[in-house]
């Protein structure tokens, strides 16, 4: 899976026409890595392209792991992390561009106001079925969260201190907007989802509500400024400090010309 954008051109002569100047040779430019920032690194790099037509980019998508390997082999330009580099990776040189947050949606109708850390391990792993153990109405609790391969899941799980074969739900649904459409039409539902895409179902009207998490509200805003516990970042890395074409694009990621991008995808731009 992977997007290429190439600028190509043929340059021909015949006796008697004027001769057409050759078009610059386009420039390649390959990325790897992460399954969640593919889609958004393919919306950024046609943005791009208009921009560079002489500029063609392709990426291979396979995981923050596989970029890291491809970009130290030298077979990519950049590589794609859905997070931050760790101190073992500081011999990479890596740009944070946007915050990804994880948040838990209950139904706009559930009376409960907050959850504890220890209750949503409870419910995640299905040690807690039923809403009166947290003080609610008695009715079985429905949890639904995504695949175990999911980006969001790996977060939530770290933040929860639990693997994710520990969790036990009632229901994986993969996509975000499945997911709240699915705790939207269930009073008892509860379920963790992406933050922007939250907000953006409650301002369409969606019946859905999130929780405030060690008690701090969840919203793009917290994530923006730090607060927030369940974020993450979404890193591009090198080699090397990026020269050419690679920093030119590493400038085009961090300006306000993709803020609208990232906003379509739920992300926030790390740099405002």
């Amino acid at each position: 899976m992977g997007f290429v954008f190439a600028a190509l051109g043929l340059n021909s002569t015949s006796p008697g026409a004027i001769a057409v100047p050759p078009r610059v040779r386009a420039s390649k430019l390959h990325i790897a890595g992460s399954c969640t920032m593919g889609p958004l690194l393919s919306k950024i790099a046609a943005k791009y392209h208009l921009l560079h037509p002489e500029v063609a980019i392709d990426a291979e998508l396979g995981g923050s792991a596989r970029g890291l390997d491809d970009v130290r082999a030298g077979y990519a330009h950049i590589a794609m992390l859905s997070r931050s580099l760790d101190p073992s990776e500081r011999d990479l040189y890596g740009i944070p561009i946007a915050r990804d947050g994880v948040g838990v949606a209950v139904h706009a109708n559930n009376p409960l106001r907050q959850l504890s850390v220890e209750q949503l391990r409870a419910i995640f792993t299905g040690h807690a079925r039923d809403w009166a153990f947290a003080g609610g109405e008695p009715d079985s609790i429905y949890a639904l969260g995504g695949a175990r391969a999911d980006a969001s899941s790996a977060l939530f799980a770290r933040f929860l201190r639990q693997p994710l074969e520990a969790f036990n739900l009632n229901s994986v649904v993969e996509s975000n907007i499945e997911r709240l459409a699915v705790i939207a039409a269930c009073e008892n539902a509860i379920g963790y989802v992406s933050v922007g895409s939250v907000e953006r179902a409650i301002s369409q009207g969606v019946s859905v509500r999130l929780l405030p998490i060690d008690g701090v509200a969840a919203s793009s805003a917290n994530i923006r400024n730090g607060s927030y516990p369940v974020c993450r970042a979404l890193t591009l890395a090198s080699r090397d400090a990026p020269t050419g074409v690679a920093r030119s694009f590493f400038a085009f990621c961090l300006s306000a010309q993709v803020n609208g991008i990232l906003s379509a995808f739920d992300f926030v731009p790390y740099l405002d």
